[in-house]
């Protein structure tokens, strides 16, 4: 008569590496890679799955056990930095990643479970309890408060208010936006230096109304020269900028 014997059923491949680990009390940083994978080999010989989807991820890491077991016949490889690479290192790793988010699963399972426990039970409280409300007793509330008191703290807090006005910066105006229509202001100056053929930049300038007016102007009458509108000398250091307009009258 033959033994039937019933196989555990694994998530996966990482499942499996990790039951044979703790099942042979293995260091999982020094795995026996010979023992594991003639171990992992016995299983899959014997799963009784059709889904080849599934059981091709087992036979993925048969294949992986085996090209790390023949890796470490070879003579170790050196990394950049002068040191021995270990064949595993990288299983150990996947290894050490799987066992913990199986363990949080499992942590989550038990949470799910005890909430499940819980349970939460209505108010059962009388309207006329809920709807008492404290009486106030407002003589004692009050106590020995009378106007003068009161006007006495009213005084203290606008005082501290003021302590935190800083005197220099209060005492700064309003910064009032000028408003200029640039392309109006451009236009205006273009015109003038058409109908004056020379003229005094200073006595241009003086016919501005703000400070924003001059810059524009300014402005305007660099780009005229950049384009070559307007011709700029001056015969001294100090002397009055005279402005020839090559525009048509």
């Amino acid at each position: 008569m033959a033994l039937s014997v019933k196989l555990e059923v694994f998530e996966g491949p990482l499942d499996l590496l990790l039951h044979l680990i703790e099942k042979n009390k293995i260091d999982i940083y020094d795995i026996p890679i010979v023992v594991i994978t003639e171990q992992y080999l016995d299983y899959i010989k014997n799963m009784e799955t059709e889904d080849m989807n599934i059981m091709s991820e087992f036979l993925v890491m048969a294949a992986t056990l085996l090209d790390i077991k023949c890796r470490m016949l070879l003579p170790k490889e050196v990394n950049e930095e002068g040191e021995e690479e270990d064949p595993r290192a990288e299983l150990v790793q996947k290894l050490l990643e799987y066992k913990m988010y199986k363990y949080m699963a499992f942590e989550l399972r038990d949470k799910q479970v005890d909430a499940g426990k819980s349970w939460c039970k209505k108010p059962m409280l009388p309207r006329e309890v809920q709807d008492y409300r404290y009486p106030i007793n407002y003589a004692e509330l009050i106590g020995d408060m009378n106007l003068a008191k009161l006007h006495e703290i009213f005084k203290s807090v606008i005082k501290r208010q003021e302590y935190k006005i800083d005197p220099i910066r209060s005492q700064f105006g309003t910064i009032e936006k000028d408003e200029i229509n640039l392309e109006e202001k451009q236009s205006y100056i273009e015109e003038y230096v058409r109908n004056h053929k020379c003229f005094s930049f200073r006595k241009l300038l003086e016919r501005q109304g703000s400070k924003m007016e001059i810059v524009v102007t300014f402005l305007a009458i660099l780009e005229m020269m950049k384009q070559g509108l307007i011709v700029i000398q001056q015969e001294g250091t100090f002397a009055d900028i005279v402005i020839t307009s090559n525009l048509a009258a």
